[in-house]
């Protein structure tokens, strides 16, 4: 009988729409009061240039260089706190989501993983109190694996970081190409949707890694 023990399990959780509700609209509104800049505007100088996947991707050094390059194209001071205040002001925790994770951490280790800049990285420990608690140091954004969700690359470079097999993985998000792009490297990938209950989701994961390596 092989008595060797299985990988643990990770569980993966992306923040925006599936651990806490954000309102992007919210956040529109705070940043144009402040900027000067009508929505559209606000779009056109850092959204849809691009240079927000850029953050996502890894494209800045660090949280400064990240606040500098926006104040630049916002053509007016940006104080971090102000930026933080803003984009935290958007945001509520959803607890029962929030338990989800408290139960998968009873079966392995939990980890953020969203598409979010350095910048987004510094402040989540704020915006969302609940999560520290959890995930401790694992309160990752893409940016620190230097690619963005779908790319396949970040759900690679996830696990690597991790040290965990792909078929001993959950990941949740809210975004179905997300979940295509995890499911296309081996992770079980739920489908996060308003009446979604993650609760019952990372039950059944552990329950079918249960049946599969009976020693773990």
């Amino acid at each position: 009988m092989n008595e060797t023990s299985a990988p643990p399990l990770l569980f993966l959780f992306d923040m925006d729409d599936v651990l806490v509700r954000y309102d992007w609209r919210v956040r529109m509104a705070a940043l144009s009061d402040f900027t000067g800049h009508e929505f559209q505007e606000l779009r056109r100088r850092w959204w849809d240039s691009g240079n927000e996947q850029r953050a996502e991707a890894g494209g800045f050094l660090d949280a400064d260089a990240y606040l500098a390059a926006f104040a630049e194209a916002m053509e007016c001071d940006v104080p971090e706190a102000e930026w933080a205040r803003i984009r935290g002001a958007a945001m509520t925790e959803l607890p029962e989501r929030i338990e989800a994770v408290r139960i998968a951490s009873e079966h392995g280790r939990v980890g953020l993983l969203t598409n979010n800049g350095p910048l987004a990285g510094r402040w989540i420990h704020e915006w969302a109190p609940s999560l520290p608690q959890l995930f401790g140091e694992h309160l990752d954004t893409s940016s620190n694996f230097g690619a963005r969700k779908p790319e396949p690359e970040v759900f690679l470079r996830a696990l690597e970081h991790h040290d965990v097999p792909a078929e001993r993985t959950f990941f949740a998000d809210d975004m179905p190409e997300n979940v295509a792009g995890a499911r296309s490297v081996g992770i079980h990938a739920v489908l996060v949707e308003h009446d979604t209950d993650l609760r019952d989701h990372v039950r059944a994961f552990v329950a079918a890694q249960r049946e599969a390596s009976p020693v773990a």
